[in-house]
């Protein structure tokens, strides 16, 4: 068993050299720093000669009761967290106390803080509590921290934050490792803490929703680091302005609403006005199809083998029926068939691809035998030959050659 005493302080403090032949009293009002930190204290003794004393470290210790603290009227900074403390008392004399650490300890209700209205950091992470419960707060004691800028209740099963949206002035949040799920709620805490540039959520159901990141950024608009993370300035403005153009959008279907107009769209009235004399009816024309030769067609899938095809009409040009051997007339005359396996059921089945083989050009003298000349597939995707089973003459490469055919 280890007590704060007096003697402990003049035999063990060491950050604040005692001079020669100074006196006790007198050293002990020049102290303003305690540090007795993991030092097996389970009892703090009466240390009311230590009246200047500012900063009090007693974090680490085995202390289970906050007492004889009353002379400390000029306190700024106590540090009590890891320790066996189950309740806060003794404090409402600390009227300059700023700073509170009470983490890792056995409290199960925050109370007995109404008169310390200067405060303005409370940790009270990580208590431990019994099992199924959660930390508490006095109402009291929570509306008097007006002056309240950091407040850390991470590890408390806290289910809402209902208890903090009187703290205006918060600026820091930590509620890591509780049970907040609820993003409505959030959003109406977050919307009074205008102030606020730090907040920690991780570890809560409502992390694992989607675009919880995004969704937070939106609702504060003051945020800089949200879990550990700084914000980028460029995605706050993007968010930003989506909200605005949501908002914009949400205003005007109010609107129309409130004009009769639910479902986002303008009604108009339509009057119907019988017309005494009937329209005369109107027939379309028939179709026409080409009877004229057309003039620089190119057969289709023939110009990436334009090569084959600049063959081809060599080769043509060089038998006795070609425009260079032949007049014109005779080359009129002349009959050339093209033989193509075209299926007479429907028009789908004319319009599906040929299968088999390729149509061939049987080029020869009038009355003579025929010379078989392949002809570059695909015959029947050509738009002369879809419309009727008659094809026309057709002027090839803007040659004299002509070539009346039939689909047999």
């Amino acid at each position: 068993m280890v007590r704060l005493t007096i003697d402990l302080i003049a035999r063990v403090n060491t950050h604040t050299k005692r001079k020669r032949d100074e006196p006790l009293s007198q050293y002990l009002r020049r102290l303003t720093h305690l540090y007795f930190q993991e030092r097996h204290i389970d009892e703090i003794d009466d240390l009311s000669l230590c009246k200047n004393l500012s900063v009090l470290y007693l974090y680490d210790n085995r202390i289970s009761r906050i007492q004889n603290l009353h002379f400390a009227s000029n306190l700024t900074h106590l540090y009590l967290q890891n320790n066996l403390i189950n309740k806060i008392e003794n404090l409402s004399l600390l009227r300059r106390l700023e700073k509170l650490y009470l983490g890792n300890n056995e409290i199960t209700v925050v109370e007995g803080l109404e008169k310390l209205e200067n405060l303005k950091e409370l940790h009270i992470e990580n208590q431990r509590l019994p099992p199924g419960e959660k930390l508490l707060f006095d109402p009291r004691s929570i509306q008097a921290l007006s002056a309240l800028c950091v407040l850390n209740v991470s590890g408390n099963n806290l289910e809402d934050l209902q208890d903090f949206r009187c703290l205006g002035n918060l600026n820091q949040f930590m509620a890591a490792d509780n049970q907040l799920e609820d993003m409505k709620e959030l959003a109406q805490v977050l919307a009074g803490w205008v102030n606020l540039w730090r907040l920690e959520l991780v570890g809560n159901p409502l992390c694992r929703k989607a675009k919880y990141r995004d969704r937070v950024i939106v609702m504060s608009g003051s945020l800089e680091v949200l879990d550990g993370k700084e914000i980028n300035e460029t995605a706050r403005k993007f968010l930003l302005s989506w909200k605005a153009n949501k908002e914009a959008r949400r205003r005007q279907r109010e609107d129309r609403k409130k004009n009769g107009d639910a479902d986002g769209t303008r009604r108009v009235k339509v009057e119907i006005i019988p017309v005494e004399e009937d329209l005369p009816e109107c027939e379309l024309p028939p179709l026409q199809l080409p009877h004229a030769p057309l003039r620089n067609y190119i057969m289709p899938g023939l110009p990436g083998a334009r090569k084959q095809f600049e063959a081809i009409l060599a080769r043509s040009r060089s038998l006795p029926g070609s425009a260079d051997v032949m007049g014109r007339g005779d080359m009129l005359a002349q009959k050339t068939e093209i033989i193509a396996e075209l299926p007479k059921k429907s028009l789908s089945d004319l319009q599906a691809p040929i299968r088999s083989r390729y149509a061939r050009i049987l080029v020869g003298e009038p009355g003579g035998t025929p010379i078989p000349r392949d002809l570059p597939p695909p015959i029947r995707s050509s738009p002369v030959l879809r419309p009727s089973l008659q094809a026309k003459a057709i002027d090839v490469r803007s040659s004299n050659q002509f070539v009346d055919s039939k689909v047999l």
